[in-house]
């Protein structure tokens, strides 16, 4: 950080404290001895979901999660099971460093997880998700999911 003083570009953190959405530091000048105070801010880059019609929209966290509820109604899974998923899903996207990601990684990544929680949610999932039309698209992910899990 420079120093407003002598421009010197080597200083340390005296004090830090949190306000509002920012981190107030009090900084010393290793040169002159100089105080001063920066803030920082978080900058938050919102993801953007590319939907099937091309439309784009913010990526709505709470929208995954009613989703998801949908395909466990009357399943043995928790409620923090299916947040710990969301928060999992949000954290590779996340990771991936991507401004847009499209609906469709969103829904492949949401049933990569339901398969290993509960095979009937992920099949109820997949119904919605790769729109099943008839019914040997069921037969299919049934067998598909009886071949891995003898």
């Amino acid at each position: 950080m420079k120093c407003p003083d002598c421009g010197h570009y080597d200083s340390k953190v005296i004090d830090s404290r949190p306000t509002d959405n920012k981190i107030r530091r009090r900084r010393e000048c290793l040169s002159c001895g100089g105080r001063f105070t920066t803030y920082e801010i978080v900058e938050n880059i919102p993801l953007m979901v590319i939907k099937k019609n091309d439309t784009c929209e913010p990526f709505d966290r709470q929208k995954l999660i009613d989703r998801l509820m949908r395909a466990t109604i009357k399943r043995p899974v928790k409620l923090i099971e299916i947040e710990n998923m969301v928060e999992s899903i949000v954290a590779e996207l996340k990771n991936q460093f991507q401004r847009e990601v499209s609906s469709e990684k969103i829904g492949e990544l949401a049933l990569k997880k339901l398969k290993g929680i509960d095979h009937v949610a992920y099949i109820r999932f997949a119904s919605v998700y790769r729109d099943f039309t008839d019914v040997d698209s069921f037969m299919r992910i049934i067998s598909e999911l009886s071949n891995e899990n003898p």
